[in-house]
């Protein structure tokens, strides 16, 4: 990216640094740490810190679950809380906020400003959480006396601001968290009207697990004089989950993640849908097998998905369905395993969906269940991640063909007449004897009928390959299913010994 200097590996970064007392934080800040046994910075931390403790605008890029939102609140509570031994601190006027950071989700919005009390509880700042499917009432009074801190997702904000309970002429900082999904086609148009309110003196912040070249271009738009902090290569699992691929029939989905989730090792497995109905039926369908399970989606009250949340955190719910968007709010610990129960139409977002395991440095399991329309998908995900992944083959003509049977990549898939599977075993329009041999549908030569008693000299008539007018499809359809076994027709006026 033009104009930007590059941080790609820990390794060769610019900053080494063990411990957060070298970032030079605030003494309440390194108390809140050292209480939460947070020893040293991960690598996102110590690389993107010591950039906005400097002011700089940063373009973070780390895997998920590799403490992003630590690498932007921490400095931003740093620079608000300013002087605090000689107590010259600056307010927020009514209705104004010093600090901005915009998500993508309500429930990832809830975390940052989770995030934000805990991190600044001895600096005496203020923080509220702006996002709709609640009473604005509450948002109104509270940004009416001015905010240190605004976490808001972009409708909502948008709304506050037409109806002027919010303005962002005193923003300092902006951060897009999620950036990549952020500024993908969904959001762009508010995410412009956003910054186009914010002051053209401001620190703006990118963090994200993922960023395709495109979406990087539009981020360098928003961007002044900005580092990239790469600590891992774009789009790179967690090293961590383990991966794997079952190949099965679209209709057998939810019998086979129903067979998957009996097994009691799956304690607390995310399962992502691609649709919110999708998420419902599936949802309801583990219910119906004594699988406890609750859905998580745009459609649900902010009521409903936090007590599903709740619930799941605390264990009284194995499964939670979610869509693709809320793949990016949620952050719960000790998540077994990830179920891809449809295939996500965007690559990234397998990253995102994933991650949401093997958190903290713990192991996880993900599993995608992908059907034989969704190979194509597979593919973007595989080229994505630099690697292949585990596959097992569970498609329903497996069975069919019994153990050890070879299906080929085409099985399934319908032609132009609405023909069948095929295989390389037989062919529709065919059947085979209990003796295993092929019987086939059609008129029997009268020549061959009477073989046995023709002179042991005449030497029986050689076929000849049928032409397209010879042949006669069983029943004398005049429409031939394909792969029909056709034989000859006998010709009028010739018999046998003629």
């Amino acid at each position: 990216m033009a104009g930007t200097r590059e941080l790609r590996h820990y390794a060769k970064d610019t900053y080494y640094v063990t411990s957060f007392a070298e970032l030079g934080l605030h003494a309440p800040i390194l108390k809140v740490l050292a209480a939460g046994s947070y020893d040293s910075p991960t690598p996102i931390q110590a690389q993107a810190i010591p950039h906005v403790l400097a002011g700089r605008d940063i373009l973070g890029i780390a895997q998920t679950g590799t403490g992003k939102t630590a690498a932007f609140a921490l400095p931003i509570l740093h620079r608000l809380a300013g002087d605090l031994a000689s107590g010259n601190r600056k307010r927020a006027p009514g209705r104004a906020c010093r600090a901005l950071i915009l998500s993508p989700t309500r429930e990832l919005a809830s975390q940052i400003e989770e995030r934000f009390r805990f991190y600044g509880r001895h600096l005496g700042l203020s923080a509220t959480v702006v996002f709709g499917g609640v009473g604005g009432g509450p948002q109104i009074r509270t940004m009416a006396k001015g905010i240190d801190v605004l976490i808001a997702t972009p409708g909502r904000l948008l709304d506050h601001m037409s109806a002027g309970f919010i303005r962002l002429d005193h923003v300092e900082t902006v951060v897009l968290d999620e950036a990549d999904q952020m500024l993908d086609l969904g959001f762009v148009v508010p995410i412009r009207r956003i910054i186009a309110a914010l002051p053209a003196r401001r620190q703006s912040l990118f963090f994200s697990a993922t960023m395709p070249k495109e979406i990087a271009r539009l981020a360098s738009s928003f961007l002044k004089d900005s580092v990239t902090v790469a600590i891992t290569p774009v789009a790179t699992t967690v090293e961590r989950v383990e991966q794997r691929v079952i190949m099965i029939d679209a209709e057998r989905k939810r019998a086979m993640l129903s067979e998957i989730l009996h097994d009691p090792a799956f304690t607390r497995t995310l399962v992502f849908t691609r649709t919110k109905h999708g998420a419902d039926r599936v949802a309801r369908h583990l219910e119906t097998g004594r699988i406890s399970a609750a859905a998580i989606h745009g459609n649900k009250s902010q009521g409903q998905r936090e007590r599903a949340l709740a619930d799941f955190r605390k264990g009284q719910v194995r499964v939670l369905v979610a869509t693709d968007i809320a793949a990016r709010g949620i952050d719960v610990e000790a998540v077994s395993h990830v179920i891809n129960f449809d295939m996500p139409n965007v690559a990234e977002t397998y990253v995102h969906r994933i991650g949401r395991t093997a958190r903290a440095g713990a192991a996880g399991i993900a599993i995608s269940l992908c059907s034989h329309d969704e190979r194509g998908q597979l593919r973007d995900i595989e080229r994505l991640i630099r690697q292949p992944i585990p596959m097992t083959d569970r498609r329903g003509l497996s069975a069919q063909l019994g153990e050890g049977a070879i299906v080929d990549d085409n099985v399934g898939r319908p032609g132009k007449h609405g023909e069948g599977h095929r295989h390389r075993h037989g062919r529709r329009g065919s059947s085979r004897g209990d003796n295993g041999q092929r019987q086939s549908h059609g008129h029997e030569r009268p020549q061959d009928a009477q073989k046995q008693g023709q002179p042991r000299h005449e030497a029986p008539r050689q076929p000849h390959k049928p032409r397209p007018q010879d042949q006669q499809p069983r029943g004398g359809s005049n429409h031939r299913p394909a792969g029909l076994n056709m034989v000859r027709r006998p010709r009028p006026g010739l018999q046998h010994g003629t």
